[in-house]
Order: structure tokens, then C-alpha cells, then sequence
């Protein structure tokens, strides 16, 4: 009889064996046994869903909505998106046909990124980004093409667009996350006007991974599909704003026809998102303005605190305009090497944060601190690392 090994053995297609663990992930676990180990690690807000979301879901479940929903999600769930998204796009989606409820924003992305890239088609990633799209890219086999935008201010210009189009001018999609995670970037009116305009002469299709939309503080957010709303898919959910990361709810609107396509991929995926659950996410983009309003402010506070505390220690930070993170620089006169920065401040100065490396070409040097944390954990935070420079100085 064969050996479990041997019948296991090349089983797995090279597309998955190839790509590793999140490496976000990977790292939190990695340092989540030091003992006394305060994290800023994850994406993960440190205040609770609001009670009256909560209600409607207890309510949902009380009442036995316990059984299948249409695959595209509650109507009411997608006619609740389409207003939403109108009033803040100034697009308007057909909740019937052109808006699709998934299992958080990562199906969201996995679902159209799939629908859309065959093997070999290229995918344009300004970095440093979140790794997902670059993951999920590399298992369809399609060919990631990563642009450093760190000397740019964390953004794509339009100039840098034209120049990865002169050498790349088969690829296929662009990817857009604003604010973006790690930086807290985001792109202004002016800007997403001007990137549209290239795009537009180009055969770009653009997925605009809006799910930080509702986390700016200065301008109002600003969606490239208002200016191509045929060419873009808008990925976006519940999680960051509402403080739901676990509920999973995320969804995505887009033309009709695609939206069809991405709806057979989801449907064999998943079938449907949780029908108790959707009912809290109608809940939340219905009635709950105010706690987004009251959740920002008490982000940007934080915000505003860290930045100064960072830049007294010699870090200099990004232009973090939305999202909760800040991308700061290792000082000069401390190692550069972001992964063995972070693992001696954790091992020595028992903080937690991402090493810059793992978001991509433009991270290394730097390192993310999410301030989706708690005032407490923040000023305990700066302590720890004033001491650990201190030290290394």
C-alpha cells in the first residue's frame, strides 16, 4: 500500500503550494506567546458592534430566520447597499442585477479576481498593499505586476501608470485600495480624475477595494466609479466601519454582466452569507450613521496622537489621511531590516506591530502600527517603545 506521503505528494497545483500563510497572520501568531506581549498587529478595532445591531441580529435568530437566503443575499440587504452606495458614489446599482452580499470583502476580492484573471493575465498592484490581491493573483495564475509607490507619497500617479502600461500593455485589471492598508493613503477627486483618464484609453478593468471608505478624515471618500462606473467593481463591507470584523459581511457592485458571472463563483463557493447576519448588516447601513461618526472620531484621536509621540522617537510616518494605520519609518540609525526590527521590539520591548516587508516592494524599512487600539494600549505603547530605542541607541 502507498505511503500517505507519496499519494500526496505533487498533488497540490505549484499556484497554491508557492504562496505561504498570511504573513500578517503568521507574524501576530509567531509573537503571541512572548509573555506580557501588547499588540498592534491586526485590523481589528478594539470597540464593540453597536447594541442596536446587535438587537436585530438576536431578533433574526430568535425568530428562526435560520434558513436560506437567495444566493446574492437579502433583498433588503442589497436594496440597503444601493442606496448606500448612491448616496455616497453618486452611482446608482440595480439591487436585483449589480450588487452581489459576500462572505466579508476577501470573498468579495477572491470571487472577482477570479471571474475576471485567466492564468497568465497580468494584474497591476501599487505597493506597498495589503498581500491578499497579490496571493489570490498568484493561485489563479495570473502574474502580479507590483509598483512601488513609495516615492510617490504611497500613491499611483497617473505617470507611473503610463509607464507600467508602455511596458505591460496586455494587463488586464488595476488595483485600487483607498485608504489603503498599511499606509492610510488615499487618493483625492483630483487624482482619481486624472488616474481615470489613463485608464480609460487603456484595457484596464479597476477593482476598488473601498472597505476603509467610511475612515477618512479629511475629505469625504471619493469613488473611482463615479467617473468609470463600467469598468470598475467596488469591493467594500461592514467590518471596519461597523467594528463587525467578525460577522463577515462584505459586498460588491459592478456592471450587471459581470456581477452575473461573480454571482456562479460565489453561489459554489459559499451558496449564501448568514440570513441572521445579513439582517444585522441592513441594520447598519440603514441606521447607523452616528456610529460611524462617533467610531472615527475616536480613531482620528488616536491618530493624532500617535503621529507626534512617533515622530519625537525619529520615526517618520506616512500621510495617513483614512484607514487605522500608520506606516512609519525605522529611524536611520536603527537596523532597516523591518522583520528583525519587529521581532526585537517584541522579544525586547514586548510591543507588537508588522514588519513593512510583508506589504510588498517600498515596505521594507518600515513598519505598521494599527491604532485601532484602545488610548490605554496606545500611551502603554509609546512607552515600551521609547524605552526599546532608548536602549538600542
Amino acid at each position: 500500500m502507498p505511503e500517505l506521503a507519496t499519494i500526496l505528494q505533487n498533488k497540490t497545483r505549484p499556484e497554491i503550494s508557492s504562496i505561504g500563510r498570511s504573513a500578517i497572520r503568521q507574524f501576530d501568531q509567531e509573537i503571541s506567546d512572548i509573555p506580557g506581549i501588547l499588540k498592534l498587529t491586526l485590523g481589528e478595532p478594539d470597540l464593540n458592534t453597536p447594541d442596536h445591531i446587535k438587537r436585530i441580529m438576536i431578533n433574526a435568530i430568535n425568530n428562526n430566520e435560520s434558513h436560506y437566503a437567495p444566493s446574492a443575499g437579502l433583498p433588503k440587504l442589497r436594496h440597503a447597499v444601493s442606496k448606500y452606495l448612491e448616496d455616497s458614489t453618486m452611482v446608482k446599482y440595480d439591487p436585483r442585477s449589480e450588487v452581489l452580499i459576500t462572505i466579508g470583502a476577501t470573498e468579495a476580492i477572491y470571487a472577482t479576481m477570479q471571474t475576471i484573471l485567466s492564468a497568465g493575465d497580468e494584474v497591476i498592484i501599487p505597493t506597498p498593499v495589503f498581500p491578499l490581491y497579490t496571493a489570490v493573483a498568484t493561485t489563479i495564475g495570473a502574474r502580479p505586476i507590483e509598483v512601488d509607490t513609495s516615492a510617490t507619497n504611497f500613491l499611483l500617479t497617473p505617470e507611473t501608470l503610463k509607464e507600467v502600461l508602455k511596458r505591460h500593455p496586455s494587463a488586464k485589471m488595476v488595483i485600487l485600495n483607498y485608504p489603503t492598508n498599511p499606509t492610510g493613503a488615499t487618493y483625492s477627486q483630483s487624482q482619481l480624475r486624472q488616474l481615470s483618464s489613463v485608464i480609460q484609453d487603456s484595457q484596464l478593468f479597476v477593482m476598488a477595494d473601498e472597505i476603509y471608505s467610511e475612515l477618512c478624515y479629511g475629505d469625504p471618500h471619493f469613488s473611482i466609479a463615479s467617473l468609470l462606473p463600467e469598468r470598475t467593481v467596488i469591493i467594500n463591507g461592514i467590518s471596519k466601519s461597523y467594528a463587525m470584523t467578525g460577522y463577515r459581511i462584505g459586498y460588491l457592485a459592478g456592471p450587471a454582466p459581470l456581477i452575473k458571472d461573480i454571482l456562479k463563483l460565489h453561489g459554489f463557493m459559499v451558496t449564501t452569507a448568514p440570513t441572521s447576519i445579513m439582517e444585522g448588516a441592513t441594520e447598519a447601513l440603514l441606521r447607523g450613521q452616528k456610529d460611524i461618526i462617533s467610531m472615527r472620531k475616536r480613531y482620528q484621536i488616536r491618530r493624532d496622537y500617535l503621529i507626534p509621540e512617533l515622530q519625537k522617537l525619529g520615526f517618520k510616518t506616512s500621510n495617513a489621511e483614512g484607514a487605522f494605520y500608520l506606516f512609519a519609518k525605522i529611524p536611520d540609525f536603527l537596523t532597516q531590516d523591518s522583520t528583525a526590527f519587529a521581532l526585537q521590539l517584541a522579544r525586547k520591548g514586548k510591543l507588537a506591530i508588522i514588519p513593512g516587508a510583508v506589504f510588498g516592494p517600498g515596505g521594507e524599512g518600515y513598519i505598521r502600527f494599527s491604532y485601532a487600539a484602545s488610548m490605554t494600549n496606545l500611551h502603554e505603547a509609546v512607552q515600551r517603545l521609547t524605552k526599546f530605542i532608548q536602549e538600542e541607541k
